[in-house]
């Protein structure tokens, strides 16, 4: 009986050698011939090729390899080097981009970026103080805030909404008092994440916006709930999310058109446009800071950091002018151009002994709140800026040529003629007379032409010497000179070189007619006399206070002697006897209890329009008390329409009212001491000294 092979699984032999063809075999037919092994079994190759086949009914496509054959692998190390080269370009690929990006174009992709993710605002610099001399402020700064956008948030991406910019412009419109549309155009644009809705808006707007802001969002927030639930509703957007503020102070004038002039006012974009605004711009404005920050749909990232320059304040100013002062002349000014239906009028008054602007005030005034409403003629500084013939209050400096040179005297006689035929023309006074016989002192009271005609006269051997020698002191005095207040548009004045004085000039500019100047230039005039001769610069700043807290006081305004001491007396008391003799013609300025110098003024003035003569510049000015000066005040009067254009008429009641108001307000008493009074008629006082 025949010993049946093992199993190998139960032999334990691995499987590999189970099936192996038997030692000695020749062939693989010996082997396995018929399919079965020893003992009558069935091999384990003819079993596995009944497997196969069934495998091959089922559907296989893949050919089974011959009967007895040995499956070899194909070799792996060429697809492995394809595979490592194409990994090796595409690192490769990476790589150069990465250099590009990180190193060749790393500032270009930097700056890209910080476009899109950093965002800088401005911040402006608290703008300076002007207060008056006590310290009241005439302009100050008060919290207000630039309302903006971001269009970004307002497209249909971030909305939902395809009209989101219509919705928020018809609910900021009222608010902001814009129009709807110019809104609409802004929170439309592309290309930008930054619009300026509205500039400098009060703290109760941005309130009133940021209610707005919370009604739409909690509409929009109750929409998506409804949405969430099923609920079908109209579609509602939360449109005002890109709206935002900026600080930026706005500049305001409490007392609304009081010293507009001198003030002047803020532009649009936050510069002086006039006045001491624009003068001293660079000190009141400060300096401006910056902040940059990274943004993400229009909110700061805290977490980002930021980079932050701050502003630096500017200074505040003090001016001279007395406020109160200032208010009485604005009103008296105002109420006389309405009542002689004039053109436009101003009032200077002075501090004599120290230069310094006390009140500059103009008419027609504006509100430096609102320029939008003012007239565009209105909002220089007249007072600095117009310049116009001044008539007879110019002859004081003619007297005092006259005078300092010694070639008269107060009492000297001095005959006057009806007419006086000079150059090609002849000359007359404001009214037709006989023959006076008048004192020097008579031919200022009665503010003759021909008088002064012929006092001038005395000047030179020559009338070319004259004119030289009038110029020289007209020069002193100011005319033709800047102010100092260094004001912009100020005029200088017109003030020929004698050589070119042409033949009538050489006579009408004794009077006051053919040289030009302002009525801070005619206030100086009368100040250096009521200065004892000497005159002082006129100022308008008297110091200014830095954002250290540190006060630095203005300089010292420069000073030149013009005519003696002794000269200035006389002519104090010539100027008195024009207010105090009933023969003189400023006796509507007469103050009880006060002596009082003053002088009127009646010009043919020019029209600005034609470049003719047409109507009349009429004038007053004066110092008191007229034996101690401390206050000038010095009023003009453009083209009055409407009752007398005499200068006594016109604005001696104008001096007598400011002046008055500031010899109060100052607190300056009468000085007690009785007048001196000079001969007006030199006739009288032929017959006094018979008399005697």
């Amino acid at each position: 009986m025949s010993e049946r092979p093992r199993d190998p699984r139960r032999t334990g032999r691995p499987a590999s050698r189970a099936g192996r063809p038997a030692r000695g075999a020749d062939s693989p037919k010996s082997a396995g011939s018929k399919g079965r092994g020893p003992g009558g079994r069935s091999a384990p190759g003819k079993s596995a090729g009944k497997a196969a086949g069934r495998t091959k009914a089922v559907g296989a496509k893949a050919p089974l390899p011959p009967q007895g054959g040995r499956l070899r692998l194909a070799r792996a190390r060429p697809r492995l080097r394809l595979i490592a080269f194409g990994l090796t370009v595409v690192m490769l690929a990476f790589t150069v981009r990465l250099l590009q990006v990180q190193a060749v174009d790393a500032s270009a992709f930097a700056d890209k970026a910080a476009v899109n993710r950093y965002i800088t605002v401005p911040l402006a610099a608290e703008r300076g103080t002007i207060s008056s001399r006590d310290g009241a402020a005439l302009a100050t700064t008060v919290d207000a805030y630039d309302v903006t956008a971001d269009p970004y948030l307002f497209t249909s991406k971030q909305t939902g909404v395809s009209d989101a910019p219509e919705r928020a412009a018809a609910l900021l419109a009222p608010v902001l008092h814009e129009d709807e549309q110019e809104l609409t155009r802004k929170l439309s644009r592309k290309k930008t994440r930054y619009v300026l809705l509205a500039r400098q808006q009060t703290p109760r707007t941005w309130q009133e916006i940021r209610k707005l802001k919370r009604k739409v969002a909690a509409e929009a927030s109750e929409a998506a709930a409804s949405k969430n639930a099923g609920k079908a509703g109209k579609a509602t957007a939360d449109v005002l999310a890109g709206v935002y503020r900026e600080k930026h102070p706005k500049r305001v004038y409490p007392n609304r058109e009081l010293a507009s002039a001198v003030l002047g006012f803020v532009n649009s974009e936050g510069k002086g446009g006039a006045g001491v605004e624009a003068m001293l711009d660079k000190k009141l404005a400060g300096r401006n800071g910056k902040i940059t920050y990274a943004q993400s749909g229009g909110r700061q990232v805290p977490t980002a950091g930021k980079r932050e320059r701050p502003a630096r304040a500017g200074a505040d100013v003090q001016l001279t002018l007395d406020r109160d002062i200032q208010w009485a002349a604005q009103q008296a000014i105002g109420e006389q151009i309405e009542e002689s239906d004039a053109d436009s009028g101003y009032v200077v008054v002075q501090d004599t002994r120290t230069g310094e602007l006390l009140a500059m005030a103009s008419a027609p005034g504006f509100d430096p709140n609102d320029i939008s409403r003012a007239d565009p003629a209105a909002l220089g500084n007249a007072a600095a800026q117009d310049v116009y013939e001044p008539g007879s209050t110019s002859k004081l400096m003619s007297m005092a040529a006259v005078l300092e040179e010694g070639r008269a005297t107060p009492l000297t006689k001095v005959t006057v003629p009806n007419r006086l035929k000079r150059a090609d023309r002849a000359f007359a006074d404001d009214v037709d007379h006989e023959t006076w016989k008048l004192t020097l002192n008579g031919v200022l009271a009665k503010s003759s032409n021909i008088g002064t005609i012929l006092a001038t006269e005395q000047l030179g051997k020559t009338q070319k010497e004259a004119n030289k020698v009038l110029h020289r002191y007209l020069s002193d005095f100011g005319i033709g000179r800047p102010t100092g207040l260094g004001l912009p548009g100020a005029t200088s004045g017109i003030l020929e070189r004698p050589e070119k004085w042409s033949a009538s000039q050489q006579y009408t500019i004794p009077f006051g007619q053919g040289l030009s100047l302002n009525a801070v230039q005619a206030a100086s005039i009368y100040s250096t006399i009521a200065n004892g001769g000497v005159r002082k610069v006129p100022s308008l700043v008297r110091g200014t206070t830095g954002p250290d807290g540190v006060y630095t006081p203005a300089r010292k305004p420069d000073s030149r002697r013009v005519v003696s001491e002794k000269t200035a007396g006389t002519l104090a008391r010539m100027l008195e006897s024009v207010v105090s003799d009933m023969e003189g013609t400023g006796t509507t300025a007469k103050i009880p209890g006060y002596r009082v110098a003053g002088k009127t003024g009646t010009a043919n003035r020019v029209d600005p329009k034609t470049g003719r003569y047409k109507g009349y510049t009429s004038s007053f000015a004066g110092f008191a008390p007229a034996d101690k000066p401390r206050v000038t005040v010095y009023c003009a009067v453009q083209n009055p329409k409407k009752g007398s254009y005499f200068g006594s008429d016109v604005c001696g009641p104008v001096y007598k009212q400011v002046m008055k108001f500031a010899l109060k307000s100052l607190q300056i008493p009468p000085t007690g001491a009785k007048a001196d009074p000079l001969p007006v008629s030199a006739e009288k006082d032929s017959k006094k000294k018979k008399g005697r």
